[in-house]
C-alpha cells in the first residue's frame, strides 16, 4: 500500500526565501530538509513540470518550451493542455504499476486534460460564437468542477493570470486541493500554486514588496501542507524555477526581420500578423529562451551568427548543441537562443506600434506567437483605465462582443524573467528548491530528472 504524498509546486521560490516570510515551509524543511535543486534547460512550466513527473529531459518528453512550432500545420500554439503532448511514464503511471489501488489527483499541474488520474481540475474558459469569454474549469471527473465552484464560486481566471493576477487564484487552488484530499484521499496529490510568479516578473525578486507575497503564499501552502499530514502523508514542496531581475527585452523577431528572414501579412483591417508559413526564419520567444525555426538549411549558419553577435544573447545552440543540454528534439528549434542574464525575449515583430495586431493590446495566450509577460500590467498610457475596463465589462454582461484593450507595448515594465540554467554559485537565489517532510530521501544530488525517484521511494519503501 503507497504512502500518500503530497507534491506542491510553489512557482518561484528558491531557498534563499526560506525564512521568517515562510513559516509553514521553513517548518517543512526543518522536519526534513531543503536543497537547491537542478533545473531543465528550458526553465518554464511546460518543460520544467513535464521533467518533474517524468524524470525525463525534453528530448525525450518532447515538451521543449511552453509551446512550440507545429511544422505541419505552420502554427504556433503555446499552452496547450493535451496531456497526450507528453511522452514518457508519470510518477502516477509508476505508482500505478506498482499497486494497483494507487490514485492521483491533479490540481492545476499542466497538461491536465486527459491526465490517467482520478481527480483533476484546470481552467478552460468557454468561447461562445458571439466572441466571448466565459470563465469556466475543465475536470475530471466532469462533475468535480460543479462541486467545488458550487462551494467556493466560479474559478477566479482574472486572478490567475493578468493585470489583475493576485493570491487569490493560489487561494482557491488550495482550499479546492485541500477538500479533494479530505474527500478522496488520493495516493498522490499534485498541487500547483502560482502566486510569486506575479510579484516577481512584475516587480524583480529583490523588490522589498516581494516579501508580502512570500508571506501570502506561504499560508497557502500551509493549508495544503497541514491537510496532507492530517492524512499521514509525506510532503515534498518544490518550484519549476527562480525567477531572476531583468531589464532589456530583446526584440528577436524584429532583427531577424530586419535581416529579411521573418514574412508579416497586412490583415484586412489594418494590423500586421507574423506569417510563419512564409518565413524563412522566425523566433518562437519564450521568457529567457527563444526556439528559431528556420526553413532552409543553408540559412542556419548566418542566422546563427547574426543572433550571437546580438546584444542580450547569450548563447545559440545548434541542433549539435542542443545535445548537451537535453533539448535536441524535433520540436525544437533549429536554433534554440538562451538569453544574457539580464535580458529576455518578446515575440514582437510588427515595426510601429500603429501596426500591431488586435491581440497585442489583450490577455490572449493562445493567439500570440510567443509569451508576453507585458500581460501582467495595465497599459500606464491609458488615462482612466478602470473606466475602460468598466465599459468593456458592460458590453460583456450586456452580451455583446467586446474588446478588452488594456495591455500595453512597453516591454521594458517587465523587472524578472526565467528560463535559463542558474548562474554556477548562485544556486539558492538562481535555482529551485526541493523541500522534503521526510529525511529518509535526504541527498546533495537533485537534478530535476531526480524527483520522479525520490516521490516513488517515499512512497514505496
Amino acid at each position: 500500500m503507497p504512502k500518500p504524498l503530497l507534491i506542491l509546486n510553489v512557482v518561484g521560490l528558491t531557498h534563499e526565501m526560506l525564512g521568517p516570510n515562510t513559516p509553514h515551509l521553513s517548518r517543512l524543511a526543518s522536519e526534513g530538509f531543503a536543497r537547491p535543486m537542478g533545473t531543465v534547460l528550458p526553465a518554464v512550466t511546460c518543460s520544467a513540470q513535464s521533467t518533474i513527473l517524468t524524470g525525463a529531459l525534453p528530448r525525450e518528453h518532447g515538451i521543449v518550451a511552453n509551446g512550440w512550432y507545429f511544422r505541419d500545420l505552420a502554427e504556433v500554439w503555446l499552452w496547450r493542455q493535451s496531456n497526450r503532448l507528453v511522452h514518457g511514464s508519470r510518477i502516477y503511471d509508476e505508482g500505478k504499476k506498482r499497486d494497483s489501488s494507487y490514485t492521483t489527483a491533479k490540481m492545476f499541474w499542466w497538461y491536465n486534460m486527459y491526465a490517467d488520474v482520478e481527480w483533476s481540475m484546470t481552467p478552460r474558459p468557454s468561447y461562445p460564437a458571439d466572441g466571448r469569454k466565459v470563465f469556466d474549469s475543465y475536470s475530471q471527473p466532469a462533475g468535480l468542477k460543479d462541486e467545488l465552484q458550487a462551494r467556493l464560486g466560479v474559478f477566479p481566471l482574472p486572478r490567475f493570470w493578468g493585470p489583475a493576477a493576485d493570491i487569490t487564484s493560489s487561494r482557491w487552488i488550495a482550499d479546492a486541493s485541500v477538500e479533494v484530499m479530505k474527500r478522496h484521499r488520493p495516493s498522490l496529490t499534485l498541487i500547483y500554486l502560482p502566486h510569486l510568479d506575479y510579484g516577481l516578473q512584475r516587480l524583480g525578486p529583490h523588490d522589498p514588496r516581494i516579501a508580502e507575497d512570500i508571506r501570502l503564499v506561504d499560508a497557502e501552502a500551509g493549508k495544503c501542507i497541514a491537510a496532507a499530514q492530517e492524512m499521514g502523508a509525506d510532503v515534498i514542496a518544490l518550484s519549476e524555477y527562480a525567477i531572476t531581475e531583468v531589464s532589456r527585452p530583446v526584440h528577436i523577431n524584429r532583427i531577424l526581420r530586419r535581416h529579411g528572414y521573418v514574412a508579416t501579412r497586412r490583415e484586412a483591417l489594418g494590423w500586421e500578423t507574423l506569417d510563419c508559413g512564409a518565413s524563412r526564419a522566425f523566433a518562437l520567444a519564450d521568457h529567457q529562451i527563444a526556439h528559431v525555426y528556420v526553413q532552409r538549411p543553408d540559412d542556419i549558419k548566418a542566422i546563427k551568427l547574426l543572433l550571437s553577435q546580438t546584444e542580450g544573447v547569450d548563447l545559440v545552440l545548434d541542433r549539435a548543441e542542443q545535445r548537451q543540454f537535453g533539448i535536441d528534439h524535433e520540436r525544437s528549434g533549429e536554433l534554440v537562443v538562451v538569453a544574457d542574464k539580464n535580458a529576455w525575449f518578446t515575440y514582437y515583430f510588427w515595426e510601429d506600434d500603429r501596426l500591431a495586431p488586435d491581440y497585442a493590446r489583450t490577455i490572449d495566450i493562445h493567439r500570440k506567437p510567443g509569451y508576453d509577460p507585458v500581460e501582467l500590467f495595465i497599459d500606464p498610457k491609458i488615462a482612466f483605465p478602470k473606466l475602460r475596463i468598466a465599459c468593456r465589462l458592460a458590453r460583456k454582461l450586456l452580451g455583446f462582443r467586446y474588446y478588452m484593450d488594456v495591455i500595453g507595448l512597453d516591454a521594458t515594465l517587465v523587472k524578472g524573467s526565467h528560463g535559463r540554467l542558474p548562474t554556477p554559485g548562485h544556486e539558492t537565489s538562481e535555482a529551485p528548491v526541493f523541500i522534503s517532510s521526510s529525511r529518509a530521501i535526504e541527498t546533495d544530488d537533485l537534478p530535476m530528472t531526480r524527483v520522479k525517484e525520490l516521490a516513488l521511494q517515499l512512497q514505496f519503501s
